[in-house]
């Protein structure tokens, strides 16, 4: 009967401990789970293409739909346009529309932006904003976060231009 190497009996128990040593001390890995409809969102630091950075106090009282897209999406393309819609026509409500581009060059995001004339900030940090709101990999994907802070609504798909200007209800109640 074959065998594997020997291992010294100090080396498997300072492998033991290794591998023991995070759960001694009390240390545990914890993964994050996406927010809960109907539950607060922990709003990740954000920063939008141009530079500005989106922090959770600065949306306070706001009512937010963060959209989830790819320049090369046909549907999200559709549905951007009416989002832009609800964002220009909304300017006196309490109501913030915020694309997040799911490409991975900036240059691409950016001509196809100044192509449509999107009036929304974008950003690139769609693996942080995914993370706390959703575990769906559909787009574009719609989330919702009411005035005070709590995820009300994951959209997955494009939107009827109604449903999407209907969004703006977030913002008054």
């Amino acid at each position: 009967m074959k065998t594997g190497p020997r291992i010294s009996l100090g080396r498997r128990r300072a492998a033991a401990w290794t591998c023991a040593l995070p759960w001694v001390l009390g240390v545990r890995r914890v993964q994050a789970a996406p927010t809960v409809i109907g539950q607060s969102v922990p709003w990740p630091t954000i920063r939008l293409l141009d530079g500005r950075t989106v922090v959770a106090e600065q949306l306070r009282g706001r009512a937010l739909v963060v959209t989830f897209f790819a320049t090369d999406c046909g549907y999200c393309q559709r549905h951007n346009q009416r989002l832009d819609r609800l964002a220009r026509t909304s300017g006196a409500l309490p109501l913030t529309v915020l694309g997040a581009a799911l490409d991975r060059d900036v240059v691409p995001v950016e001509a196809y932006l100044a192509r449509q004339g999107y009036t929304f900030p974008v950003t690139m940090d769609a693996a942080p904003l995914r993370a706390v709101l959703t575990a769906r990999r559909s787009y574009p994907l719609t989330c919702v976060i009411d005035r005070q802070g709590v995820l009300r609504e994951v959209i997955p798909g494009e939107m009827a231009e109604d449903d999407v200007m209907g969004l703006a209800k977030w913002a008054t109640t």
